[in-house]
C-alpha cells in the first residue's frame, strides 16, 4: 500500500521543488527558444560570417552532455572569475544547450519555405528585417511546433539533472525525502507524477497551437483570394 500520508506530510518540500523546476525550466526554454532563433537567423542572413561559427555552437551542443555543460557553468566557472547560483547555472545550462538544437530547427523550418517569397518580398522593397517578421517567422512558426514541442520536453525532462549541482528540484527534494524516511516508491512516484503533467501540458498546448496555426492558413488564403475579386 502506497503511504498516502507520508507524502503529505512531506507536500512542503515536493511543491518547493515543483515550483524551483517550473521558473528554473520555463526561463532556461525561454533562453534557449530566444538564443536559438538568434543563432538561426544570424546564421542565414550571413553565412560566410556566421555559418561556421553556428554551425559549432550548435555541433557543441550536439556532442556534449547537458551534465557536463552543467558543471562548467556551476563548478568550472568560478575558475574564469564567473560565480553562479546553481539555479541561474541551471538556467543557463538549459538554456544555452537548448539553443543548439532550437537553432536547428529553426534553420530547417526558415529552408522550408519557398524562395520565391523572399524574391518577391525584395521586388516589392520589403526590407530584409521586414521580410524575416512578416514572412519567414509566421510560415517557420507553423513549421516547427511539432520538433519544439518534442524538444521543449526533452529539456524538462533532462533538467532532473540539475539536482546534481544542488537545485532543489523535484528529484533532489524527492531523494531527501527518500533519505528522510527511507520510504523510496513513494516520493519517486509522485515525482514521476508531476513530471508527466508538466510535460502532458506542454504536449497538450503543443497540440492546440499546431491547430490553431494550421486552421489560420485557410483562412488568410481565403481572404486573400477574395481581395481581388472583391477589388474587381
Amino acid at each position: 500500500m502506497l503511504d498516502i500520508a507520508l507524502l503529505w506530510e512531506m507536500r512542503g518540500l515536493i511543491l518547493q521543488g515543483l515550483w524551483n523546476t517550473l521558473w528554473i525550466c520555463f526561463l532556461g526554454c525561454l533562453l534557449a527558444l530566444s538564443l536559438g532563433l538568434v543563432l538561426a537567423a544570424l546564421r542565414l542572413a550571413n553565412p560566410r560570417l556566421f555559418g561556421y561559427p553556428v554551425a559549432c555552437y550548435v555541433e557543441i551542443c550536439r556532442g556534449t552532455p547537458l551534465l557536463i555543460l552543467l558543471f562548467l557553468l556551476y563548478y568550472g566557472g568560478p575558475s574564469i572569475g564567473l560565480r553562479l547560483d546553481a539555479e541561474i547555472a541551471g538556467v543557463m545550462g538549459i538554456g544555452l544547450y537548448g539553443a543548439g538544437y532550437f537553432a536547428e530547427i529553426y534553420r530547417g523550418g526558415f529552408k522550408s519555405i519557398p524562395k520565391g517569397q523572399l524574391e518577391a518580398a525584395r521586388m516589392l522593397g520589403i526590407s530584409p528585417w521586414h521580410a524575416l517578421i512578416r514572412v519567414q517567422i509566421p510560415q517557420m512558426a507553423r513549421l516547427i511546433v511539432p520538433p519544439g514541442t518534442n524538444q521543449l520536453i526533452i529539456l524538462v525532462k533532462e533538467s532532473a539533472l540539475i539536482s546534481i549541482i544542488s537545485v532543489d528540484d523535484l528529484t533532489k527534494n524527492a531523494t531527501t525525502i527518500v533519505n528522510q524516511t527511507f520510504q523510496v516508491i513513494e516520493p519517486y512516484l509522485a515525482v514521476a507524477l508531476l513530471y508527466w503533467l508538466i510535460i502532458e501540458l506542454i504536449a497538450r498546448s503543443g497540440y492546440a497551437l499546431e491547430k490553431r496555426l494550421a486552421n489560420r492558413q485557410p483562412r488568410q488564403a481565403a481572404q486573400q483570394g477574395a481581395t481581388p475579386h472583391a477589388n474587381g
